[in-house]
């Protein structure tokens, strides 16, 4: 099999290394990738919002798998034009990625599909702003209608610093806060059949003990020891297959990751929000413990291939992984500076790094690229060897003005 990753990002990098070991996977590409994939797959430079470039590129290559990392193409409908050329594509089209292009769009499916979510109201005016916040009290819960990179959500206790961030956008939504912590599943879809992956925990604030601004996420883990041993399928039962079956009904069947933020309330679980793709990081633990040929289950989703039978082994033990970010993340990262140590955090036992945010200066040197610069996976026995594992690298990685939280999974190990 000749596959495609497109993304270049730390949850890219980690689909082509667990792409990598799929005894089924013969040509490894990656588009535009960075320079950690360039070791594991050949990069391609393209614009991976450009439905005819992709295209393009898949033909050339003649690869037999589209894997679609990141949400702007699926929003911007590359999917819908691989498809269109026979091209087999993981990652839904433009209709069903709007599940995570717009939030309301999101809430009426769920509505629909009798989903538990947040009690919740579309606002595209002052007045209606006011009066959502004004009906859901404190603390407000303010969220970009459309794609904000996992930055777009405000939860804040100031009614004042709620409406400014609506001020912001063109359309908002304002719902009731969700009580309990979070937690995210993600599960494969053909259009009809459902599969589900790993829980994963992340941490959304830039700072340790949940400090400081929401970022895309400074760390996760996977497994959730904590959680009940039906969460799983109740929440499979509950939300993915109505959700998919909703889709189906309105005829934009859903084929690819659908990712479920959800709050464990008092009340039961509730959805914060879907995604159309991995999650990022929690993609780095979740694709870490899967043990059964990736490529394959990708290629099921896409081809309509799954089946309620459809079992996923996964390695024992646990995974932890940590964001080393750059100065001023989340507002405003500086980039340049280079980076040393990467090859000695990848020989600390368990553990190894994977590129999110660099690029090469001159022939040979790092440098900071992007604001979530490297993200260093642990793996081991359990989620206390997995964190020693992921911390231990990272101390050996330098670079002027990082900075990372010191507590990613510590609650749990």
């Amino acid at each position: 099999m000749k596959a495609l990753v497109l993304g270049g990002g730390g949850r890219e990098h980690a689909l082509v290394r667990a792409l990598s070991q799929d005894a089924d996977v013969t040509s490894l590409h990656c588009a535009p990738g960075n320079p950690g994939t360039s070791q594991l797959a050949e990069n391609h430079v393209v614009n991976v919002t450009d439905p005819v470039a992709v295209r393009e590129l898949a033909r050339r290559i003649r690869t037999d798998l589209v894997v679609i990392g990141p949400e702007a193409p699926l929003v911007a409908g590359v999917a819908d034009e691989l498809r269109r050329a026979g091209i087999p594509c993981f990652g839904p089209d433009q209709e069903a990625a709007r599940l995570e292009g717009s939030k309301g769009f999101a809430k009426d499916v769920m509505r629909a599909a009798g989903v538990p979510t947040a009690r919740f109201r579309t606002c595209d005016s002052t007045a209606q702003v006011r009066e959502a916040l004004t009906e859901f009290g404190p603390p407000y819960v303010v969220k970009d209608d459309g794609l904000a990179s996992g930055k777009g959500v405000l939860v804040t206790e100031d009614a004042t610093a709620a409406e400014q961030h609506a001020h912001r956008h063109d359309r908002v939504v304002v719902e009731e806060y969700l009580d309990g912590p979070e937690v995210s599943l993600f599960a494969l879809s053909d259009g009809t059949n459902v599969v589900p992956l790993l829980l994963a925990q992340d941490f959304k604030r830039a700072y340790d003990n949940d400090e400081g601004p929401n970022t895309g996420g400074m760390g996760a883990y996977a497994p959730v020891p904590w959680t009940s041993p039906d969460l799983v399928s109740d929440v499979m039962e509950s939300i993915v297959t109505p959700t998919v079956r909703e889709m189906s009904r309105r005829g934009t069947p859903y084929q690819g990751l659908l990712y479920v933020g959800l709050a464990l309330t008092s009340l039961g679980p509730r959805v914060v929000e879907f995604n159309a793709r991995f999650g990022d990081p929690e993609a780095q633990v979740v694709l870490d413990r899967i043990a059964s040929p990736l490529g394959r289950l990708l290629q099921a989703a896409a081809t309509g291939g799954l089946s309620s039978t459809t079992a996923i082994d996964w390695h024992p033990g646990a995974a932890v992984t940590v964001v080393l970010a750059a100065e001023g993340y989340p507002e405003a990262p500086v980039k340049g500076d280079l980076i040393s140590g990467i090859d000695a955090a990848n020989e600390v036992p368990g553990a190894y790094v994977l590129h999110a945010g660099t690029a090469w200066s001159g022939r040979s040197d790092l440098a900071v690229a992007g604001g979530r610069v490297l993200n260093v996976v642990g793996s081991g026995t359990d989620l206390g060897a997995a964190r020693e594992s992921a911390y231990t690298a990272l101390e050996k990685i330098r670079f002027r003005g990082s900075f990372h939280r010191t507590d990613i999974a510590a609650h749990v190990a």
